[in-house]
């Protein structure tokens, strides 16, 4: 039987996956420990405009599970945390974690006085630079937990101190230094995510180049309210309405040179965010280039549904190259049509590159001897006892079954203590 101090247990990070994780282990009795590196949870998912297929925001699920972690005296979480190492077996890991100052205590009421007192900005890493914020902040509308940030440049600024004396509640401290804290835990259920693949490495598609080749992720914070255009599609080049906007699926995947796998929800956010334009732009032309949809089960209706707007066409080829037209105002997609074996030349004047989906453990990978599968997913073959992948750690999923795996890594870690 293991000892009361160690039936507790660590989730790395603070997405929907690890979220839905530490609530189920604690609502099931066990204390759960959430360390999320970014100042804030809810993950990508708050980064979000719409679910698909429900269309809906994912604001009213972060809402409800946020609630659920104020209410449950079972669950503490740690945001600007990342864990430094991971020692001994199931059942009793030492597990030590950095704590990243913050410099904004638990004083702070979001009242926004800092922010108004602040003249340094900063790149928006919520809008993926995007846009330019303040570098007193709070990193998103809903932020949890609603507390500002200090960016470390404005620490080290001159303009540090007209800050903190803006401050009418004492919440700014200066002087906060990195920490690290010990725990002891039973098991530890690793859900860090994902990342968008680099587009950059893209070459063909230009993406650095030419300001109207963005990422789907950036399509997403687009089209949001709180995003660097509050909500307006727009070309990035001249701030006007796109009348005809291409979707490229499968933006280096399925392709030996970048990710040879396939994610499996970029056809769909596609679709999804080609409604957007649709609702935004109703005579607007949108062309989607696919190898071949994934849309499974029941999400083939949505597919279906999508496919009947006739402004959406679904054009089976690969996209070889993008170019500029010979005006320089638009741009050019070279592409064949693999049904008819012919090449084509399609104008576009926004492009949107459906990149793929790698796990954040290829860059910060587990601090413990933990199997990986060929493209750096936590391995569900061989796994080491106590410490399980989770959500997008483990494979490329959708939010829907993330939350699922969530709940499935949760049981997992307490069948880990209750059989020590």
């Amino acid at each position: 039987m293991a000892s009361t101090e160690t039936q507790g247990i660590l989730v790395v990070g603070g997405g929907m996956t690890g979220i839905t994780a530490a609530l189920e282990a604690a609502e099931a009795g066990y204390d759960t420990y959430i360390v999320e590196k970014n100042p804030y949870l809810g993950g990508r998912v708050a980064q979000l405009h719409h679910y698909f297929p429900k269309l809906c925001p994912p604001l009213c699920g972060l809402e409800i599970n946020f609630r659920r972690v104020r209410q449950n005296p079972r669950v503490r979480f740690f945001t600007m945390a990342e864990v430094e190492n991971i020692s001994g077996e199931e059942g009793n890991f030492d597990v030590t974690i950095r704590l990243n100052p913050r410099y904004v205590n638990e004083k702070c009421t979001a009242c926004g006085k800092c922010a108004e007192a602040c003249n340094i900005e900063i790149e928006n890493p919520f809008n993926y630079g995007m846009n330019q914020m303040k570098a007193a902040y709070l990193p998103h509308d809903m932020a949890y937990p609603p507390r500002y940030v200090l960016d470390a440049s404005l620490v080290e600024s001159d303009e540090a101190q007209k800050v903190k004396e803006a401050c009418p509640y004492d919440a700014i401290d200066l002087e906060m230094a990195p920490k690290t804290m010990n725990l002891k835990v039973g098991a530890i259920v690793y859900a860090t995510g994902w990342k968008p693949y680099d587009a950059s490495k893209l070459e063909a598609y230009g993406f650095e180049q030419y300001p109207d080749v963005i990422t789907n992720v950036m399509m997403e914070r687009m089209a949001s309210f709180s995003g660097p255009t509050q909500g307006k599609i727009l070309r990035p080049s001249n701030n006007e309405a796109p009348k005809h906007v291409a979707f490229v699926q499968c933006a280096g995947s399925r392709d030996e040179n970048h990710l040879p796998y396939c994610s499996g929800v970029c056809c769909l956010a596609s679709m999804k965010q080609a409604t957007y334009v649709r609702d935004q732009y109703p005579d607007a032309k949108i062309t989607i280039f696919f190898i071949d949809i994934r849309a499974t089960d029941r999400l083939e209706n949505f597919y279906l549904n999508v496919k009947k707007d006739e402004n959406i066409e679904f054009f089976k080829g690969k996209v070889a190259q993008i170019n500029p037209d010979e005006a320089g105002e638009g741009l050019i997609l070279k592409v064949e049509d693999t049904t008819k074996e012919s090449l084509h030349e399609i104008p576009a004047d926004l492009v949107v590159l459906a990149t793929g989906m790698q796990p954040n453990t290829l860059d910060n990978p587990v601090p413990a001897q933990v199997a990986y599968d060929d493209y750096g997913f936590i391995s569900t073959l061989d796994v080491t006892p106590g410490i399980y992948g989770a959500g997008c750690s483990r494979v490329p999923t959708n939010v829907s079954e993330c939350v699922q795996d969530g709940t499935a890594a949760a049981l997992k870690a307490i069948q880990s203590i209750a059989r020590r």
